[in-house]
């Protein structure tokens, strides 16, 4: 079986972030998502707007906590999530949402305010995007980009290397 969501769409409010009691961040986040067509019978222009809440966990509900606002440009990729429960009434009640597995920040620098969260990436992965693949690890590769980090400084009894290591990185521009 496969459960596997990937939204592209701008943050409804600020990200509400949580602590359980054991210390682990837990974040919600609202998105909205949309769709446009041109109607074939009327050739009007038409757009279907979905909201979906979204639950993000551990280092990655602090860093969307640290970095987002409403109205960010985010890429999501997750898992559906089906809740029951019985509301005050004693009616039954329902909702889809997304349990986030990966984030990306799609605005710019300029757009947020804030550092560039790029850390390498493929070609086609937008700049300023932030990258986390599931391993948990922060993807540092210089196919895209980013800074890398696999450089290695000669041996003291070997000729210097001409070649500069990469220009090194600001603080405002670490997105952790």
């Amino acid at each position: 079986m496969l459960n596997k969501v990937i939204l592209i769409g701008n943050l409804t409010r600020d990200v509400e972030l949580k602590y359980t009691q054991g210390g682990s961040a837990i974040a919600n986040l609202g998105l909205a998502t949309n769709r446009r067509w041109k109607d074939r019978n009327t050739g009007e222009n038409k757009e279907e707007v979905t909201f979906v809440d979204i639950t993000v966990f551990g280092r990655q509900a602090e860093t969307a906590n640290q970095y987002l606002r409403k109205g960010s440009k985010v890429l999501i990729e997750g898992r559906l999530k089906f809740d029951q429960w019985t509301d005050q009434n004693g009616q039954n009640r329902s909702k889809l949402s997304v349990t986030a597995e990966s984030l990306q920040f799609l605005d710019t620098k300029e757009q947020n305010g804030g550092g560039n969260y790029n850390q390498g990436g493929d070609n086609n992965q937008q700049q300023g995007g932030y990258n986390q693949p599931q391993n948990g690890g922060y993807n540092q590769n210089n196919n895209g980009g980013g800074y890398d980090n696999n450089f290695s400084q000669p041996a003291p009894s070997q000729p210097q290397n001409t070649q500069s290591a990469p220009p090194p990185i600001e603080d405002d521009e670490i997105p952790f």
